[in-house]
């Protein structure tokens, strides 16, 4: 399996990046919040915010932006570095931080005294740690200074400060390599035998490190400077370094580099004895020039490729996604053999695996994958019939069988579908069962299919315990396979905690995308290295449990009373809100396409293919530019054949009502008089401690207690008739096709609800008649109002949703349903309610503890386990711990 590599963004560092120190020092951090988005989306797994300027108060500056980013939950579900030389601005950063943080740094450059104090600390707010090879003596440059500093602060850590090995991180000191002085030539290769020595023997320690100085003096000549990352991170990565500050949506693939460049490159990374009369570094610096203001050398596409033999044409196909030929060249095959079954066996096998190997290297992506697939199913749809002829035709060997299905309740299956052609494009046979499926059919399927894994996958949060009860009947029924894990909600540490403690028997593994899956697979159903990869994920998971059972220890909130004193302060004496232009519901049966299409946000396209960018810069990437603009022309011609041909059918439905808060529920009434309640809704507060004036907030607090208020609902959808068009291509053998027609009809659904609550705001409510905003400000949400879902950061209970479509009849005014889990049917569908209050915003609840479950049980009349369930994702406290405490 490849190694893995966290990318931590560098781009919220104001001594790295002057358009962020700008942002921070004027103040505008609506726009500083931007660039952490970006960072985000761009592929950071964590990201790297410090504040250390001159201008600035570091401490008050951390503070503000850390609690900004707490606010936004496409930002908050990325860990966060906290980045200072000074201890005090990183103290001020792990006071308001949520979730686990990691400090950078500490190290023993002011003695052992003041680093055992600053670690003691960083314990006791549950931080990880970067260390750096810094001591008293300074900065370590030579690999043996690196090993022996981090050999003796690993010592102190583990041994005397009781801290987890898991949670320390070191930076060995990247420094700049073909700076012109001889002494430094050598820096890149102690970096990476420093790392080596790190990972074989300090257990469990990670390694890190600022990827950008190594390049520091080629600054200016930005290709030469990305190439030099791409060839010490290669490098680096293979002697076990685990993150780096890194912009990783700047890289090129390793192998994409200019051969030249990369010789040249390589040389100076590794210090290689010099090929010329002149040093490595100076080749280097007489070569960059050349490569000045280029954007990189792809792969040279062969127009000649038809005039090679066939089984190249055929890899050059299946590569490519070019279905033109296959059939031609399929035949042509099949004549040169002695079986129809040898063409799939040898150059259609060959050209796959020449695809596996792309797609793994990072020189290919999803969306080209997905095409190689189509392509492979119609070369094997052009044998079939020869080979049903012939009768003698043995089945062909498969790498593997395995079960997939999203659990019950739940309908959402284009990751699951993605991860399937990815395994069938490696020569895996995958039985899907689709969706909704319960537990007793996933298992009677697999003892029939005689399967080798059971991959369960789900998007909502109920689908979370469904996979636990699936596990747990998997234990009772005598399963022994691997069970893989996937979808949008789940985690390595749900995983790790929840799941895997069900399932004693067999292996259990997260897969956290597609990528990832061949390399699991291949690795649980390997003879020789099963035993050991099950053995590491177990130990591993492990550790998640016992980090998690320690992050539980630490559960600081007020108490939900005191919260309540704390709302979001709204002046309710101020001019009275616009009264909608109707109350009750309008139905919608058929809203044009053509207009939703011009309000499709492309960006979250693109990523459910696992192409991360923000489009429309996606498209000019440097690394998934190529793949990027390839798929957004094909979802342009498809799209346009939606709306032309009426594939789709986009029906929705929106209501308005009298409402006044009472508490945290908002009360629904059925007409002005406000006497007949029609309907509640309960909604969640923030417990978190607040400082500096924030409020904790609940969606109750956006409407008016007591006096002329009113509150609005929408269900739409644009999935009537996109399973019947998936299934069509399906059916054709184009899984391709089927993926991208249910991505576009999720962009359709989403596009629908923008474009009516655009209608809402300017005419159905029309509380903001003047808006005059364009479509790139309604997808930036740069408008007055929000539209909150059920299930989502600001009310986490996917049970409202019971409600909202009980008031809207959306059955019946849009054709749509909920599953038991409270999914959606359709699949491409979009409900929420409407806040039209200026003060409304978007949050995440966070965390709650248990007196706020107890009274929300009340209000919904519910007993508390069942509260414990819906809520599970956002418990500050473990269901049960309390009374297996006083058992024992």
């Amino acid at each position: 399996m490849r190694p893995t590599f966290i990318n931590v963004g560098e781009r919220t560092n104001v001594t790295g990046s002057a358009k962020f120190r700008k942002l921070v020092v004027e103040g505008d951090y609506g726009a500083a919040l931007d660039v952490a988005r970006q960072q985000v989306e761009a592929g950071a797994q964590i990201i790297d915010v410090n504040m250390d300027e001159g201008l600035l108060d570091g401490a008050v500056a951390m503070r503000t932006f850390l609690n900004l980013i707490a606010a936004e939950p496409d930002i908050a579900r990325v860990p966060v570095m906290i980045d200072s030389s000074k201890w005090e601005v990183i103290e001020a950063g792990l006071k308001c931080v949520q979730g686990k943080p990691i400090v950078n740094s500490i190290s023993m450059k002011a003695g052992e005294a003041e680093f055992r104090e600053q670690a003691v600390k960083c314990l006791r707010y549950g931080a990880a740690v970067v260390v750096m090879a810094f001591d008293e003596v300074g900065q370590a440059d030579t690999a043996a200074r690196k090993i022996e500093i981090c050999t003796r602060a690993y010592r102190i850590l583990v041994d005397e400060v009781g801290f987890p090995p898991e949670d320390i991180i070191f930076d060995p000191n990247i420094f700049a390599v073909a700076t012109g002085i001889e002494e430094h030539d050598n820096y890149a290769v102690d970096f990476i035998e420093a790392t080596r020595a790190i990972k074989a023997t300090l257990p469990y320690a990670r390694v890190s490190g600022g990827v950008s100085n190594v390049s520091f003096s080629f600054r200016g000549n930005e290709p030469v400077r990305r190439a030099i990352h791409s060839v010490f991170l290669y490098h680096a990565i293979q002697a076990g370094m685990d993150m780096g500050i890194v912009n990783a949506g700047d890289l090129p693939v390793y192998d994409d580099i200019e051969p030249t460049l990369k010789e040249a490159v390589e040389d100076v990374i590794l210090n290689r004895p010099q090929r010329t009369n002149v040093s490595n570094t100076e080749r280097l610096v007489d070569i960059a020039p050349n490569y000045k203001g280029d954007k990189g050398a792809g792969r040279v596409v062969d127009l000649t490729w038809r005039e090679a033999p066939v089984g190249k044409r055929i890899e050059h196909a299946l590569v490519n996604g070019i279905t033109e030929f296959i059939e031609a060249d399929t035949e042509e095959a099949r004549l040169s053999v002695e079986r129809p079954l040898h063409v799939i066996e040898g150059p259609l096998m060959d050209g796959m695996n020449v695809v596996g190997d792309l797609f793994g290297a990072g020189k290919m992506f999803l969306p080209q994958v997905v095409k190689s697939a189509r392509v492979m199913k119609q070369a094997v749809a052009w044998l079939e019939p020869f080979m049903e002829a012939e009768k003698a035709g043995k089945p062909r060997e498969q790498a593997g069988r395995i079960l997939m299905a999203t659990v019950k309740g739940d309908v959402h299956d284009i990751g699951k579908n993605i991860v399937g052609v990815v395994l069938q494009c490696n020569n895996y046979e995958v039985i899907d069962l689709g969706v909704m499926v319960p537990a007793d059919r996933i298992l009677d399927a697999a003892k029939e299919h005689n399967v080798d894994i059971v991959g369960l996958s789900g998007l909502i949060t109920p689908s979370l315990d469904e996979m636990v009860f699936v596990a747990r009947e998997m234990e009772r029924r005598g399963f022994d396979i691997p069970l893989l894990i996937g979808g949008a909600t789940t985690s390595r540490t749900h995983t790790a905690v929840k799941i895997e403690p069900a399932y004693h028997r067999g292996s259990t593994t997260y897969v956290v995308d597609a990528s990832r899956a061949v390399g699991v697979v291949s690795g649980l159903l390997s003879k020789t290295d099963r035993d050991r990869n099950e053995a590491a994920t177990r130990d591993e998971y492990i550790r998640i449990r016992e980090q998690y059972a320690r992050g539980q220890e630490v559960k600081a909130r007020t108490s939900i009373a005191d919260a309540r004193k704390n709302p979001v302060a709204i002046d309710w004496t101020a001019p009275k809100p616009a009264a909608p232009s109707f109350t009750g519901v309008r139905a919608y049966e058929a809203w044009d396409l053509a207009d939703l299409a011009d309000h499709i946000d492309w960006t979250p396209f693109f990523a459910s293919w696992e192409l991360i960018g923000r489009y429309p810069l996606i498209l000019d990437d440097e690394i998934v530019g190529e793949a990027a603009k390839d798929l957004f022309k094909d979802a342009q011609a498809m799209l346009k054949r939606i709306v032309d041909e009426r594939w789709f059918t986009a029906k929705g439905v929106v209501g308005f009502w009298p409402a006044n808060a009472e508490g945290d529920d908002i009360v629904v009434f059925e007409d002005e008089g406000r006497t007949t309640e029609i309907a509640r809704f309960h909604t969640l507060r923030q417990q978190i401690a607040k400082s500096n004036g924030k409020p904790n907030a609940a969606l109750s607090d956006f409407v008016s207690p007591t006096g002329e208020d009113w509150i609005g609902a929408f269900a739409v959808t644009a999935g009537h008739g996109e399973l019947e068009a998936s299934k069509r291509f399906k059916d054709a053998g184009d899984d391709y096709s089927a993926i991208m027609a249910s991505a576009l009809a999720d962009r359709l659904a989403e596009a629908f609800a923008e474009r009516l609550h655009k209608e809402v705001r300017t005419t159905l409510w029309g509380y903001a008649p003047d808006e005059a905003a364009t479509i790139q400000d309604l997808i930036e949400e740069k408008y007055q109002g929000i539209r909150p879902a059920p299930g989502y950061p600001a009310q986490p209970d996917h049970t409202e949703k019971a409600t909202l479509f009980r008031l809207l009849q959306a059955e019946a005014n849009a054709g749509m349903a909920l599953t038991e889990s409270y999914a959606m049917t359709p699949p491409a569908s979009v409900s929420g309610l409407y806040f039209g209050h200026p003060q409304s915003h978007y949050f995440g609840v966070g965390k709650i503890d248990r007196d706020q479950v107890e009274d929300y049980a009340r209000r919904k009349g519910w007993d508390v386990e069942t509260a414990e369930r819906w809520l599970a994702p956002i418990l500050n406290y473990e269901p049960g711990a309390e009374a297996r405490v006083k058992a024992a």
